[in-house]
């Protein structure tokens, strides 16, 4: 029981809320419904504990996850004494708290990337300034900060000097420098050192840290703890590894940057050296489910860093539901309240065949009911598998069914997303000449697009303007009206080049539509203008750091830079420009704390792209709260809100809606209920377009942290997964042996759900309340 561990006051009301009293982990963990709550109680046991230890040593996180703890914290700061601010002081038991004094905390900044200049907006330094000390008042003379500017090197010079292509290699630690300049890397590497040791002691001088809060990276990482990290690592300069640096690649313009940058982080013993101390780690969404699962059911391992809060009275975890959805208490409610339904049924049969690695055919009574979660299954029978196996066979088959006459609308929250998600499965239905078929992309994605890729391209521009071979330009008319036109023919064209297999041919087709970009966003009116307007927008990022917000028009730029690779997929059978919609939805501005979509500005127009097209059949991402980017979750949750409008106007019981996921999160079989065999020439398609459309992304400078490559080849493994799941049930010769080329040639298999508009709207519903109570 949870209640036997020494909570605060603030714990406990919480976890009377909850409801989830049951504990069987190594560190206590207490669940809140969604990712602002999960704000509301680290700010709440946050300020009751700063207000007993106002001369406290405090540690806060930097990044996306804190952002709701910032800002309940800054609110009930600000309404302490309001009717709004007493209601909640008194609902989590802080009522008889006196509003706490922040100015004499001193706080410790966890971790930072190096070298990164301090004035650098992605750099933690800048934003625990602005955050922290300036946001919450703290004391700047006390704190405890990691500057890169002011870290003492050999002759006392700066780290741009010392490692002008911004490498540090630390095998110098060991090794005999070869040139002189390696000398003086030698020696700023151990003057570094000895600046970690020093901060580390100026820790442990104040008794160490009081209240630590961090987050989780899917390795396990707590601060830059990577996994493997001892347990009785301290304040250090060290390396990090794939998984962390794909993370990182968003803050620093690129996996390019990150995998060459090191960092310098508290270590696991630093936190825990107070044995005192409050040690909170919080996670939402069910990405970081498997993740918790191992940090809170493993005893201390430094494979699983985390686990290092069992040293701490106060250590705890502070989940979303999401996040803790695998953990062994989760599975067992799951399973034991509410009506048993068909889903649970299916769920604990495929998980069985999983954990003893038996076909579903060689499933005997016995093994159910010796099965702690199948054995609760009513009316358990020795025909109970069968009608498990005669139900995927059902969702087998609705996905082989031949469409006809539908009109189709596939979006996506970034481009590439539909791609990922369920290409074999349109270039189904794009197989049927009565089907009419449109594709949008809600979001300008311009985020994914590196400034290097931008200065290439625009690079070979002015080369092959100089050698004349961008005609367009020389037309009398151009700069007037002939930039808009023939926008299918530059697609036409560079597909061409495609089966060519020209790759200038290709650059060149890229090349002609930047010019078409830049002439309409910086209203270009001849051909001066234009190399003018080049050498500007190079200049302006080449004198930007790796990771800096762009202005606006470069933003724009490389959002219809992407918008032109979309357009090139679906071209590749037969879709126009013209059916491929570009809404670039006004929330996504490229900040670390995005908004969350406006009724007026960002759900009018997927209505009218709604009213204009009138499909049968809409598609969308249906990935869960806090598994991919946040981008997913509030274009959902903006298509949900205009199909919601549109069916004030018109009967909409016709329409279905088909959620997909893709590379950041993958169905279960027992949650999707529509199976599309997927065969080895869907996936070349679907390699072969990402990889000469999507110019982009093919280095994959925003990778996913579950491979060092190409998102196309995490879809296809996802895809692999998928087909071993159900062969798993079904048998090998059900594919191998089946009736229909289709599924004899399936050596993937894609989920996904298909809705009536009332399951839809319920669904959202279900994950609109995670950001309920939202600031």
């Amino acid at each position: 029981m949870l209640s036997n561990y020494p909570l605060s006051e603030v714990e406990k009301a919480f976890l009377e809320e909850s409801g989830a009293k049951t504990v069987s982990t190594k560190i206590p963990y207490l669940l809140v419904d969604n990712f602002p709550k999960l704000g509301l109680i680290t700010a709440c046991r946050f300020l009751e504990w700063a207000a007993s230890n106002p001369d406290g040593v405090i540690s806060l996180p930097t990044g996306k996850t804190p952002e709701y703890f910032i800002k309940w914290s800054q609110f009930l700061l600000d309404n302490w004494d309001t009717k709004k601010g007493k209601e909640i002081r008194k609902r989590y038991n802080l009522g008889d708290v006196k509003k706490p004094v922040l100015s004499g905390l001193t706080f410790v900044q966890i971790d930072e990337f190096y070298p990164i200049s301090a004035e650098q907006n992605n750099s933690f330094f800048h934003y625990v300034n602005k955050f922290y000390l300036e946001g919450f008042g703290l004391s700047k003379e006390k704190a405890i900060l990691i500057n890169s500017d002011e870290i003492p090197l050999a002759g006392g010079r700066h780290f741009k000097e010392v490692f002008p292509d911004m490498k540090v290699d630390l095998s110098l630690r060991f090794r005999e420098p070869k040139t002189a300049s390696e000398k003086i890397q030698q020696e700023s590497i151990y003057l570094i050192d000895k600046w970690c040791g020093e901060y580390e002691q100026r820790i442990r001088d104040l008794g160490g840290i009081g209240f630590f809060l961090g987050g989780i990276g899917p390795d396990g990482h707590i601060a830059f703890n990577t996994r493997g990290s001892h347990v009785f690592s301290t304040t250090r300069l060290t390396e990090t590894n794939f998984e962390t640096q794909a993370v990182a690649a968003g803050d620093l313009g690129g996996i390019e940057v990150s995998a060459n940058r090191l960092v310098i982080t508290i270590g696991l013993d630093t936190i825990v050296y107070n044995p005192e101390a409050v040690g909170i780690i919080i996670a939402a969404g069910e990405a970081k489910a498997q993740i918790v699962k191992d940090s809170l059911e493993n005893s201390l391992d430094n494979i699983y860093p985390a686990t290092v809060l069992q040293k701490l009275k106060n250590g705890r975890f502070y989940l979303t539901r999401g996040a803790a959805v695998r953990l062994t208490d989760s599975v067992d409610r799951y399973y034991e309240t509410g009506e048993w339904t068909w889903e649970k049924t299916e769920r604990s049969v495929v998980d069985l065949c999983k954990k003893l690695k038996k076909y579903g055919h060689r499933l005997k009574l016995e093994d159910l009911k010796n099965d702690k979660y199948a054995s609760m299954i009513p009316d358990l029978s020795e025909n109970t598998v069968n009608q498990v196996m005669e139900s995927m066979v059902e969702k087998l088959n609705r996905g082989l069914i031949k469409e006809k006459n539908e009109v189709l609308l596939h979006t996506g929250p970034h481009h590439d997303d539909i791609s990922l998600g369920i290409l074999p499965h349109i270039t189904n239905q794009l197989q049927e000449n009565s089907n009419e078929a449109h594709f949008s992309v809600l979001t300008s994605g311009f985020t994914a697009v590196t400034n290097s890729f931008v200065i290439d391209t625009l690079l070979h521009t002015k080369k092959l303007l100089d050698e004349g071979e961008i005609q367009m330009v020389n037309y009398e008319d151009f700069f007037e009206v002939g930039y808009k036109l023939k926008t299918d023919k530059d697609v036409y064209h560079y597909l061409t080049k495609v089966a060519a297999e020209d790759g200038n041919g290709k650059k060149r087709g890229l090349c002609h539509r930047v010019i078409r970009a830049l002439v309409i966003i910086y209203k270009v009116k001849n051909k001066q203008q234009l190399r003018e307007t080049i050498n500007d927008v190079i200049s302006i990022l080449r004198n930007s750091y790796d990771g800096e917000k762009n202005p606006s028009k470069i933003q724009t730029l490389k959002g219809m830079i992407r918008e032109f690779e979309e357009e090139l997929v679906w071209a590749h059978f037969g879709v126009q420009v013209k059916n491929v919609h570009h809404l670039r939805l006004g929330f996504y501005t490229g900040d670390i704390f995005t908004e969350q979509p406006d009724k007026k500005r960002d759900v009018e127009p997927i209505l009218e792209m709604f009213k204009k097209i009138n499909p049968t059949k809409i598609s969308l991402t249906l990935d869960p709260e806090g598994s991919g980017p946040d981008t997913h979750y509030k274009v959902l949750q903006a298509t949900a809100e205009a199909v919601r409008k549109w069916g004030e106007e018109k009967d909409l019981s016709d329409l279905r809606v088909l959620g997909y996921r893709n590379v950041w999160f993958k169905f279960e079989p027992h949650e999707a209920n529509v199976i599309v065999p997927v065969s080895l020439g869907d996936m070349s398609v679907m390699e072969d377009s990402f990889s000469n459309c999507y110019m982009s992304q093919v280095n994959a400078s925003f990778p996913s942290y579950s491979h060092n490559g190409k998102f196309s080849t995490v879809a296809k493994r996802i895809w692999v997964s998928q087909l071993n799941d159900i062969q798993l049930l079904l048998g090998k010769n059900y594919f191998y042996l089946h009736e229909t080329a289709k599924v004899r040639s399936s050596h993937g298999l894609i989920f996904f759900k298909d809705m009536n508009v009332e399951e839809f709207l319920a669904h959202a519903r279900e994950l609109e309340k995670s950001i309920e109570g939202m600031l």
